[in-house]
């Protein structure tokens, strides 16, 4: 009997564990909308596409992020893109001269990656 009640309080406490590890309130589309809407409309425009009205006064055009999937073989490159907006060690050094870094204006619960 003894054996039995450990061997299915052991799952059971490695369960509750893992969901006390997860953050109930992920961030879902309208959050990340929000984001987008707040610092990359200016250069990227509201669909995305690279044409905000600040994207003709950077150096270099921002890239139409629509197209992201269709030039990672139709798979989205979602640590990728992460890496790029985060900035910092994360970022290619060339695109984080022209492109700000976000990473301090993400919190936590804003990066969720699936």
């Amino acid at each position: 009997m003894r054996t039995t009640v450990l061997r299915g309080a052991l799952p059971g406490g490695l369960l509750l564990a893992l969901l006390a590890c997860t953050d109930p309130a992920m961030p879902d589309r309208t959050d990340g909308a929000a984001f987008f809407a707040e610092n990359c409309v200016s250069c990227h425009g509201p669909g995305g596409r690279g044409d905000g009205p600040l994207a003709n006064l950077v150096s270099e055009a921002p890239p139409d992020l629509t197209t992201l999937s269709p030039r990672n073989g139709g798979t989205f490159p979602a640590a990728q893109a992460l890496s790029f907006i985060y900035g910092g060690p994360y970022s290619d050094g060339h695109l984080a001269r022209i492109m700000p870094e976000f990473g301090e204006r993400m919190t936590h619960d804003l990066v969720p990656v699936r």
